[in-house]
């Protein structure tokens, strides 16, 4: 465990929702507890064999949840809250202290969307800062706790003379991560895509330990979403040693630094112009990656991450470390 925090060590339920989010989150001193269920439904997958998770998550059997016991609950989805919690927590369970982790920026009208759980005894917590402006937050408690993501021991090479893109089922995504984007640059750019549902347009799948390998060889990683949360496949890009090149859109716009870390703009043309110098000069790709990962070990500390959420877990119990959750703000 990575946290260096000494305090009791608690009990968080939650579900499994994000994988490699949950495995970074993972990496703290508490104890996660998540139910898996025969289907293996949405946020019921149980610990799965993707992730090495260590021996503080634990799989419970859905039906056997009521009977435990936790200090906290941790929500991720709108269906966590509205519906879950009440099909397989007990009534005390859901008098627990709790916190709700939103994932993403809001999907409806993006200033004006209120957010779901408004609940002044729920922390709402936001993964960027982005989502924390753009959201409508009913003037909760509202907090943001940036990525953290731990450093492969694999290297930047960048000696393939191609970009890659890692997003799952791209295709049909369309338009909001960029499917329109990424066939129009790949006119022009060798580009490769994975993740999962790709298999028609790219390599498909690749699991998740495998990928800092697999993606080291690539001169650049290029991501074409338009409008989404900061995607944890770019802070894993950057902590490897990537040059990242995008649209300077969302939390993109505070995370690559033109010329230095990469390219961002909103001129598809310009990003292009710029993919194309990143293959015909490697010497440049691999000043840029040396600067992609200083950046990344700066914003994305796994240390940090897992230190705030530790404090706010305890913050959110018993109020005790409310100053040292700020102290710890970015």
């Amino acid at each position: 465990m990575l946290s260096t925090l000494t305090r009791p060590k608690l009990r968080v339920f939650t579900w499994h929702i994000h994988g490699s989010y949950l495995y970074y989150l993972s990496q703290g001193n508490y104890d996660l507890y998540i139910p898996v269920n025969a289907e293996k439904s949405a946020g019921y997958y149980g610990r799965g064999e993707t992730f090495p998770f260590g021996d503080n998550v634990y799989e419970i059997p859905a039906e056997e949840v009521k009977n435990m016991e936790f200090d906290l609950i941790l929500y991720q989805t709108d269906e966590n809250f509205f519906r879950d919690q009440y099909d397989i927590l007990s009534e005390n369970q859901r008098r627990l202290p709790r916190v709700f982790l939103e994932h993403d920026p809001p999907w409806g009208h993006p200033t004006d969307t209120r957010h779901p759980v408004n609940d002044p005894e729920v922390i709402l917590v936001h993964v960027t800062h982005f989502n924390h402006l753009m959201w409508d937050n009913h003037n909760l408690s509202a907090r943001v706790i940036a990525h953290g993501v731990t450093e492969p021991a694999i290297k930047y090479s960048g000696k393939l003379n191609r970009g890659i893109v890692v997003i799952n089922h791209l295709p049909k995504r369309g338009r909001l991560l960029g499917f329109d984007i990424f066939n129009e640059v790949r006119k022009e750019i060798p580009l490769d895509l994975i993740g999962m549902g790709t298999e028609a347009y790219g390599i498909g799948e690749i699991l998740h330990p495998d990928l800092p390998a697999f993606i080291s060889e690539y001169r650049f990683f290029f991501n074409p979403i338009r409008y989404t949360s900061l995607g944890l496949a770019v802070c894993e890009a950057m902590v490897l040693g990537m040059p990242v090149v995008g649209l300077a859109t969302a939390e993109m716009s505070v995370t690559i630094r033109n010329g230095y870390s990469g390219f961002i703009h909103t001129d598809i043309k310009y990003l292009i112009d710029k993919m194309k110098f990143l293959l015909n000069d490697h010497a440049a790709a691999v000043e840029m990656s040396n600067h992609a990962k200083k950046t990344s070990l700066e914003l994305f500390n796994i240390v940090r991450f897992v230190q705030e959420w530790e404090a706010l877990f305890h913050h959110v119990i018993d109020g005790d470390y409310a100053s040292e959750y700020t102290k710890l703000q970015p």
